[in-house]
């Protein structure tokens, strides 16, 4: 009887030691802002407190956000072969009114440690151009050149609160996966000492089995530019909950958009066949959900 309690007990307590160590690797995992994450241990130095861990299935690790009371700012770097193509329209209507939207309040329920939230309000303020500076094959390292020179050069101001996006046509490809990986990522850097937040989108025309949701038709008659709106709106809102990826994210290193992927809620057809989910700016969308940081947690379209 001895050997069977001691057989048991060792089982018990293999178990429970094995439960914790899983459950540490898990919180040991970080975001990378492409979609997925890494272990802690072989991500990069970052400055982060302990995770607090919170309710509603995502948890805040000490960073900064995005929070100023202005608002969030967003520039547009056009990268590569855009002339003639409605998206620069489009894009750019995404920009000036995802601000204020019922879907970008979602956001104001993630805060500092402050207790200072995101505040619904995003401001467009102006983009520039680059006719393939950096060849037709990004490395992240070369889109991070795209950024850093279009602000060296005075072709954008430099902004410690804004995300800066650059957006390539369909004949560019980021060689870190784009199409295959990932649709779209964030990161930031330090640029003359200032902490530069900034996200790659590509054109999903150039894999629209991957990247578009609707590929025949979309909303604005334009598959490719709907695609992007749609990663754009994703990164964005990771951007300003965690601009630094030492901020919001759950125990497996997602955050707040990644929880909600490629989800979109109840649909609607518009008037050329294809399906939206929400409207502003005059426009009709097909937007991916984001993570709601209260009742629990939950993905929506709306807060």
């Amino acid at each position: 009887m001895k050997q069977i309690l001691a057989t048991l007990l060792f089982v018990v307590v293999s178990f429970a030691l094995a439960t914790a160590q899983i459950a540490k690797q898990a919180d040991h995992m970080v975001p990378t802002g492409k979609g997925w994450a890494e272990s802690h241990d072989n991500a990069p130095a970052r400055s982060a407190g302990t995770a607090t861990t919170g309710p509603n299935g995502i948890n805040y690790h000490g960073g900064p956000l995005l929070n100023s009371t202005g608002g969030t700012n967003v520039y547009y770097i056009w990268y590569g072969a855009w002339s003639g193509n409605t998206a620069t329209t489009i894009l750019t209507d995404l920009a000036t009114g995802i601000g204020g939207t019922p879907y970008f309040n979602i956001n104001t329920t993630y805060f500092d440690g402050n207790n200072v939230a995101v505040a619904n309000r995003v401001n467009y303020v102006t983009s520039t151009s680059d006719n393939y500076s950096q060849g037709k094959r990004l490395t992240d390292a070369k889109v991070q050149a795209v950024v850093f020179n279009a602000i060296n050069n005075g072709k954008l101001p430099r902004d410690s609160n804004a995300v800066y996006f650059v957006l390539t046509s369909k004949d560019v490809a980021e060689t870190s996966g784009f199409c295959t990986k990932y649709c779209g990522w964030h990161t930031h850097g330090t640029s003359s000492g200032t902490d530069i937040k900034y996200a790659f989108v590509g054109n999903p025309d150039r894999c629209p089995s991957a990247c578009e949701a609707q590929s025949s038709s979309s909303p604005n008659s334009n598959p490719g530019a709907d695609g992007m709106a749609s990663v754009i709106s994703h990164e964005l809102e990771e951007a300003a909950t965690d601009p630094d990826l030492n901020a919001w994210y759950d125990s497996s290193g997602a955050e707040n958009a990644d929880k909600c992927a490629w989800t979109f809620g109840t649909e609607s057809i518009a008037g050329n066949g294809s399906k939206y989910n929400m409207t502003f700016n005059g426009r009709n969308w097909l937007i991916q959900q984001n993570w709601v940081n209260a009742g629990g947690g939950y993905c929506a379209k709306s807060y």
